[in-house]
């Protein structure tokens, strides 16, 4: 009987969330170069705004398909040393990495994205073709971060609870974690396992 993680349910609704959000973004990606194609070769007469757009979506897809891919563990990661431990060791290896991950989210992404995002506020920077508030753009960063720390939070709900099974702990080599005591004493007796 395996027992689901706390923020399972919620986790996979976020996922379901940002798939879509990522592939409604993509899809506005390709029309927009699509349209600027067409209006730059076929009318002689480029869109004004198809540029700032792609720039903006695509910096929105890249940061929320980091944090996607984050949360999906498809990231870039050099697993050298986890492969190399097994038990307690690995869970406690994970949630070292998992603290580095939140610390760096939580400071770089959510902290230094908001102060951009008030930054762009006060100044009223907006866009020059589309004129839209450069907040608007730079939300993505804390947004990120956001998701990032979420995800990072549920991978070391993942270690924590990895550190308290009985194989984890480091139990001995005859027992039998997953039988009953009854099951255990008739194994050790018989000499099956």
């Amino acid at each position: 009987m395996t027992s689901e993680l706390p923020l399972s349910s919620i986790k996979r609704a976020v996922d379901r969330v940002l798939g879509g959000l990522l592939a409604t973004f993509m899809g506005l990606l390709v029309l927009d170069v699509l349209w600027q194609v067409f209006t730059r070769f076929v009318l002689s007469n480029p869109s004004q705004f198809t540029d700032e757009a792609a720039r903006y979506l695509l910096i929105w897809v890249g940061m929320l398909g980091a944090a996607y891919g984050f949360g999906q563990r498809m990231h870039l990661a050099i697993d050298l040393l986890p492969e190399r431990l097994a038990g307690r060791a690995r869970h406690i290896l994970g949630l070292g990495i998992e603290t580095v991950v939140l610390t760096f989210a939580v400071a770089v992404l959510i902290v230094g994205g908001a102060r951009l995002v008030s930054l762009t506020l006060v100044l009223r920077q907006t866009s020059a073709a589309m004129e839209i508030p450069l907040a608007v753009v730079y939300s993505v960063l804390p947004l990120s971060g956001i998701l990032i720390s979420f995800y990072t939070i549920y991978a070391m709900l993942g270690h924590v609870h990895g550190l308290r099974t009985p194989d984890a702990i480091g139990s001995a080599p005859d027992a039998q974690p997953d039988s009953s005591p009854a099951e255990s004493a008739m194994a050790i007796s018989t000499g099956i396992e």
